[in-house]
Parts: structure tokens; C-alpha cells; sequence
């Protein structure tokens, strides 16, 4: 691999995935995709092989800096991260941190605001533009994760078969994804990943989302994620970021509820990666 005096390397990691872009200021040098990289649920033996087999031989230029943002990446294992991003790459400075700083800095950059993550689960922080000062715990999607995908197929699930929706969604949603009643309670109660499965049905919710009582089914998803997470904040003056796809895909039905609650909705992301990207566009970290 030949070195590039400024070549950044910016990840975003999930459980399933982790997309990596080698960027020189602003300008893409490339994109690759790994498997997830979760240093909460695999070894550091699993890690190294996936970077040493899955990354680097796609890279071709050594990168200088590496930003490496994922879930499961608590502040006791930031560290670890680091120092396996180094065993491999070790001419480069490595930074990682969990996802939701990830998130700040792509919707926030150097500004204060409240970040938020909307996709099978839901996370918020306040921001003061380089850290997170203050996290409400999102608690997972029975005892939280108001606002997630998760939760939305919760109550529209609730909402079909208990008549809070036109019938005709009902015979819908049974017709186009081929589930009964029962085969819900199955996937729900005796099957592992339920999140996953109730995230799923987002969508059949949005190719329903003109039916007004659907869209208010999303409505009352967002605004129960506001009540419940983002008021504890305090900072109705400050907007508030969103990535993930339940955010992406429903922005008009969550500005709605913003609005309902008293908040501002700045940038809404599908992925934070752009946003990382051009936040990091220069010579060094602008955190270092």
C-alpha cells in the first residue's frame, strides 16, 4: 500500500455490516463494506480477521487518520477498538468511538444539538460539539426504544388487530406479507430477533402512509420518542439530528410530531456517513 500524507479512513459499523470510505479531504477515494464489527459481542481475535481479510487488501492507499464509529463500542472498549485499528494500520491515528457520537458529529458537526438514531432502535444525546454530554437510556424495545422501527411495528400490530385501523389495512397486510395472527404471536413470542421482525413491517407502514390513520400511527410513534427521550434535555432551543432509516423514510410525519412537541428538526440523514465525510474533510481530526 502507498501512503497518502492526509488519506482519512471513516467508518460506520453496525452488527451486520460496517461501510468504510477512504476519503482525501473531500473527494472519495473509495468504498468498501465488511461484515458488522461489534467488539461487545465478538472476540478481538474475530475483529482482527475481519479487518485483516475483509479491508485491507482492498485498500491501496495507506489512510493517515482512522475514524472508526459503531455500535457496541462503549467507552471501556474504545480502546480496544484502537488498538486493533492499529495492529493493522499502524501508521495511522485511530479514533473510535459508539455510534451515537457518530451520529452527533454527522448531523450536528461542530455545533451543539440533540442527535438522535431512528432505525430498528432508537438513541438520542445531547451534543455540545464534541462530545455527548447527557444520554437518556433508550432501554431496548420493550422497555423503550420509542420512536424505533422496532416499536412502530408494535403499534401498528396493536392498531391492526385490535380495529385503531380501517379493516382493510388489516386484510392488506395479511395478504402482502402472508403472515396470520398467529404466525405474528410465533415471530414475536417464540422466535429469537424479534426487533428485527417487528422493524421489518416499516414497510408495509409506508406503502400505507397516505391512509391519515397510518400516518398518524407514525405521528404518535415520534412524539412519544419526544416525550419520552428528548425532553429530558431541557434545550427546546437547540435542533434536533436524525440518522437511520425510520427517520429517512417517515422526515415529513416526524417533523409533524416535532413541531407537536415544541422541537426543531434539523438534519435528517439516512446514513451518517456524508455527513462524516465532510466534517472531516481537511488535513486532521478536528477532535484531535
Amino acid at each position: 500500500m502507498s501512503t497518502f500524507a492526509f488519506m482519512k479512513l471513516i467508518a460506520d459499523s453496525g452488527s451486520t455490516k460496517t461501510d468504510w470510505v477512504l476519503a482525501d479531504g473531500n473527494d472519495v477515494v473509495g468504498r468498501y463494506q465488511t461484515q458488522g464489527i461489534n467488539p461487545f459481542h465478538q472476540s478481538e481475535d474475530d475483529i482482527l480477521a475481519i479487518l485483516r481479510s475483509e479491508l485491507a487488501p482492498s485498500i491501496q492507499q495507506t489512510p493517515s487518520t482512522i475514524q472508526f464509529y459503531g455500535s457496541g463500542v462503549r467507552p471501556e472498549l474504545e480502546p480496544v477498538m484502537q488498538r486493533l485499528l492499529s495492529t493493522v494500520f499502524p501508521s495511522a491515528a485511530v479514533e473510535a468511538h459508539g455510534d451515537l457520537l457518530g451520529a452527533a458529529r454527522a448531523v450536528c458537526g461542530h455545533s451543539s444539538g440533540v442527535a438522535c438514531i431512528l432505525g430498528t432502535g432508537a438513541n438520542s444525546g445531547l451534543y455540545d460539539g464534541r462530545q455527548i454530554v447527557s444520554n437518556t437510556p433508550p432501554l431496548g424495545y420493550i422497555l423503550g426504544d420509542e420512536g424505533s422501527g422496532a416499536v412502530l411495528g408494535v403499534r401498528l400490530l396493536n392498531a391492526l388487530y385490535k380495529g385503531f385501523l380501517p379493516s382493510s389495512l388489516l386484510s392488506a397486510f395479511e395478504t402482502e406479507t402472508g403472515l396470520s395472527v398467529a404466525d405474528v404471536i410465533a415471530r414475536v413470542y417464540r422466535q429469537p430477533l424479534a426487533n428485527r421482525f417487528l422493524a421489518s413491517l416499516s414497510p408495509f407502514v409506508n406503502r400505507h402512509i397516505d391512509v391519515p390513520e397510518m400516518s398518524q400511527l407514525v405521528v404518535d410513534n415520534f412524539r412519544c420518542f419526544f416525550r419520552r427521550n428528548v425532553v429530558q434535555y431541557n434545550r427546546p432551543d437547540l435542533p434536533v439530528g436524525f440518522v437511520g432509516g425510520i427517520a429517512y423514510y417517515y422526515e415529513n410525519q416526524l417533523r409533524k410530531a416535532a413541531a407537536a412537541e415544541g422541537f426543531t428538526v434539523g438534519v435528517v440523514l439516512k446514513s451518517p456517513m456524508e455527513g462524516l465525510i465532510t466534517l472531516s474533510s481537511g488535513h486532521l481530526s478536528p477532535y484531535r
